[in-house]
């Protein structure tokens, strides 16, 4: 009478699977993506409509009163063109 094993397990074909095995395990687990400068562009032109659109409505009050003030060449000074450029690099966060 011959006993055979449970389950036996052929050694030549155990090695075939972990040749395969381990070529799975060789495939790199780091995906990446490149984008084209149009891309970048187009994305950063998006950005900024959806920015423009959640500002606030425009004061046509306000904007009235300035052009009035611009058009006085006295206006336009030091102490008015710095906080202007203060002002605008705040908002800029530069």
């Amino acid at each position: 009478m011959m006993i055979d094993r449970i389950n036996s397990i052929d050694p030549i074909q155990s090695d075939k699977k972990l040749g395969r095995m381990n070529q799975i395990n060789k495939i790199p687990n780091a995906d990446s993506i490149n984008l084209s400068p149009e891309a970048i562009a187009r994305s950063e032109i998006y950005h900024a409509m959806e920015l423009a659109s959640a500002s606030p409505e425009i004061r046509t009050d306000f904007i009235i009163d300035l052009k009035k003030r611009m058009s006085d060449p006295s206006y336009l000074n030091d102490t008015v063109i710095n906080g202007t450029v203060k002002g605008l690099t705040d908002v800029l966060d530069l």
